[in-house]
């Protein structure tokens, strides 16, 4: 399982980053939400998959019956969404203008802006 997600988090940040490379604004928007995702299931994998086992539990003291999940990394999962809808949303709205002012969404089509209103 744990290989597993590792492969999957390497190709979300492998195609995050060739996206983001890319000349045109929507595959570096697609990259920076392939980025996002991949940085949310690295927290997930570095809080362990493993069932049943406590996240703080002083020596000594008795364990809990019932299994349940570590509190911290789901917490910075959901600090991570909110942050990521957040940039993807800014990202959006400054593509959107940007195509509305220059007329292309190519990256190199747009290093002379200097005749711009």
């Amino acid at each position: 399982m744990n290989f597993l997600l590792a492969l999957i988090i390497g190709l979300l940040y492998g195609a995050g980053t060739y996206l983001i490379l890319r000349r045109s604004l929507a595959k570096v928007l697609f990259g920076l939400i392939f980025l996002g995702h991949a940085a949310n299931l690295l927290i997930f994998t570095i809080g362990r998959l493993t069932k049943g086992a406590p996240p703080f539990i002083p020596e000594g003291a008795e364990t809990l019956v019932e299994p349940y999940a570590d509190p911290l990394p789901q917490a910075l999962i959901l600090t991570a969404i909110v942050i990521g809808f957040g940039v993807q949303a800014f990202a959006i709205v400054l593509f959107k203008r940007t195509y509305q002012t220059v007329g292309t969404d190519d990256l190199d089509k747009m290093k002379s802006t200097d005749e711009l209103k």
